[in-house]
């Protein structure tokens, strides 16, 4: 076999195992995703009311999800964002497949092409107001509410199953939301 060959064979396999390790969905040890889980339940709009900093982010208030079914019956998702330093609105256009089960809140969300992370609804109330959302580690959680505020007694349910997974609370970006999408 030629050198060229084996540098193409060789490439592609690099670029597979990239592909691979970039779409492995995981969720962090302890966790477990809400089941039973009812999707229609979820569809709509969400308001993050903390999350765990990270770079697309990052400085970022007035942040909402929006999900809902396309014509395939596949979920699509769309985040929204002030970002203060360039005063300007931020929206980006997603989506989201089951992992395994559709009764079992494990999903994982693309915003990148064929890249998807994480995103397990790991605790909900009944009526699917609140919910306390995880990525693939502990660098990644959100705390969402279909309005811009959060009762003290669910919060305080959140923020302590988030500490005994061993995420870093006191780190949480409490989101503002003090101004409407335009």
């Amino acid at each position: 076999m030629n050198n060229k060959k084996l540098f193409a064979i060789a490439a592609a396999a690099a670029v597979g195992i990239i592909l691979y390790s970039n779409c492995k969905v995981t969720i962090p040890k302890g966790a477990r995703a809400v089941s039973p889980f009812d999707v229609r339940k979820y569809l709509g709009t969400w308001f993050e009311i903390a999350r765990m900093n990270y770079r697309f982010e990052r400085n970022l208030t007035n942040v909402s999800a929006t999900y809902s079914l396309d014509n395939h019956g596949n979920i699509k998702v769309v985040n929204k964002g002030f970002n203060m330093e360039r005063q300007a609105w931020k929206e980006v256009t997603g989506k989201a497949r089951f992992v395994k089960h559709t009764d079992q809140g494990r999903l994982k969300v693309s915003f990148f092409g064929p890249f998807y992370a994480g995103y397990s609804i790991i605790d909900i109330d009944e009526h699917y107001r609140h919910a306390l959302v995880v990525g693939n580690s502990l660098d990644y959680m959100w705390i969402l509410s279909r309005t811009p505020s959060i009762p003290a007694d669910i919060k305080a349910r959140f923020l302590t199953k988030a500490k005994q997974l061993g995420y870093n609370t006191p780190a949480l970006v409490w989101t503002r939301h003090d101004q409407y999408y335009s």
